[in-house]
């Protein structure tokens, strides 16, 4: 890992998505899928939350009603979703190994933003409990006239918000569809988790098991924190 390109480089920003990279929130939408798909009687397709892993909460209703077979029920397995998400979130708000470290850390010293495919409401208050919103001078959420991942439309705002042209800009993902919006927008991607096999493994240029890699933490300290 010391040999990588990628930790010879310093960002001249850094945009960090939430659910699951920053927040440990991915097995509270996982939760939240499965008491919705319980609560209108339905079964959760196979491999449904691999599938659902960073896609926007509407798609993912939509999503839910169409491998179901039902249709008629998009508007109020989204509803649903977003409420019995919300409500496991307010119970339970974490961070990520490593995420509070990182982001204090690169706060001083590089323009931080946040992408999601969350509600604004709902990124904030999670950053915000968390003690982080104050280190991320813009947070980026899907909306109308900014689409949601995976078009790379909230990391090319949040690159332009942050000052830098997207090359300069370091993107850190834990999805698949995040990556693959970052990678559209032209950042650089760098994947949290276990790193996928075959073809989803290049999806990031570089991926740590965690935020709080030794590696990792060293780089952020010689490069950013320098």
């Amino acid at each position: 890992m010391t040999a990588h390109p990628i930790l010879s480089w310093s960002p001249s920003a850094i945009v960090f998505d939430c659910d699951g990279t920053l927040m440990d929130t991915e097995r509270h939408w996982q939760e939240a899928r499965n008491i919705t798909f319980r609560s209108f009687g339905l079964k959760p397709p196979a491999g449904f939350g691999e599938r659902a892993k960073g896609v926007h909460y509407v798609e993912c209703g939509a999503l839910m009603a169409e491998e179901t077979g039902k249709p008629d029920l998009v508007d109020d397995l989204t509803e649903a979703l977003l409420r019995h998400f919300t409500a496991l979130v307010d119970e339970d708000p974490v961070t990520m190994p490593g995420a509070s470290a990182l982001v204090r850390l690169a706060a001083r010293h590089r323009p931080l933003a946040v992408a999601s495919n969350c509600p604004r409401e709902m990124v904030e208050s999670c950053l915000d409990r968390a003690g982080l919103l104050g280190c991320f001078g813009h947070v980026v959420v899907a909306g109308e006239d900014v689409r949601p991942k995976p078009q790379p439309d909230v990391y090319s705002v949040a690159a332009r918000l942050c000052g830098v042209p997207p090359e300069e800009a370091l993107a850190v993902e834990d999805s698949l569809t995040g990556m693959e919006s970052a990678r559209r927008a032209g950042l650089r991607v760098l994947g949290t988790g276990p790193c996928p096999p075959g073809p989803d493994g290049e999806a990031a240029d570089l991926w740590v098991s965690s935020l709080a890699d030794p590696e990792l933490v060293a780089w952020a300290r010689d490069h950013i924190g320098a």
